[in-house]
């Protein structure tokens, strides 16, 4: 099964120093990739600006904007991916103007205009046609507004799952408050090392892509049920 992922920031360049961003590490999507090539999957890993090393048998294509990535995980997932795996943090905006040099300090108060970024996850939902797509829910909710944001974004992106979690998660060894969100049911799942959430998800894009149809190259092994807990792969890696 070919596995495409997303992982960490993106830059989005105000002048040719200084960018808009965020503190996203882009861990949780190697994470992924790695567990995903591990059980013999082919892997494509598109990532923004990460420090993170490479796994071993991933392709890695490093992209810095939102734009750059849209194009690059489309062209990997579109015609030849199986599932996809949305963890990176894109920004929502990015400048309308890139200044050409340094933006000069001179007035006490600018004003910085910014248009919507592409919407990666509700493209790669529209394209699917039937693969399984995860995509993250980072909330900084109540949980009771938080679980319906979730719900409510599996909807308007038409995937087949959200990891929901919370902001205290960002820059973070775990992933904090997770609640796995399908059209079925909701199952809360507590804090996980992006290790073990990471194993979790290639079990459950197994199972899912096998129920759909689409899982050509699915390792051949028991899956474990979403939110179950069992983990063939021994204790968890933080």
């Amino acid at each position: 099964m070919h596995i495409v992922i997303t992982a960490g920031p993106t830059r989005e360049p105000i002048d040719d120093v200084r960018f808009l961003s965020n503190g996203s590490t882009g861990r949780m999507g190697f994470e992924v990739a790695a567990a995903a090539s591990a059980l013999g999957h082919q892997v494509t890993l598109v990532s923004g600006p990460s420090n993170e090393p490479a796994p071993q048998g991933v392709k890695v294509v490093r992209v810095t904007t939102a734009v750059e990535m849209r194009d690059a995980f489309m062209q990997a997932f579109a015609l030849d991916g199986d599932a996809c795996v949305m963890t990176a943090a894109v920004s929502d905006y990015r400048p309308a103007t890139r200044v050409q040099g340094k933006l000069k300090k001179g007035h006490d108060q600018i004003t910085l205009e910014l248009v919507k970024n592409p919407d990666i996850l509700r493209e790669a939902g529209i394209v699917a046609h039937g693969r399984p797509v995860v995509g993250f829910a980072l909330e900084a909710l109540p949980d009771d507004q938080a679980l319906a944001a979730a719900r409510g974004k599996l909807v308007d992106k038409s995937a087949t799952l959200i990891v929901l979690n919370k902001t205290s998660s960002l820059g973070s060894g775990d992933v904090r408050g997770v609640v796995l969100v399908t059209r079925e049911e909701a199952v809360p799942r507590g804090d996980l090392s992006k290790s073990a959430l990471a194993r979790e998800l290639v079990r459950f894009i197994e199972q899912r892509a096998i129920r759909m149809g689409s899982g050509h190259g699915t390792s051949e092994r028991d899956n474990a049920d979403i939110g179950q807990g069992r983990d063939p792969e021994g204790p968890e890696r933080c």
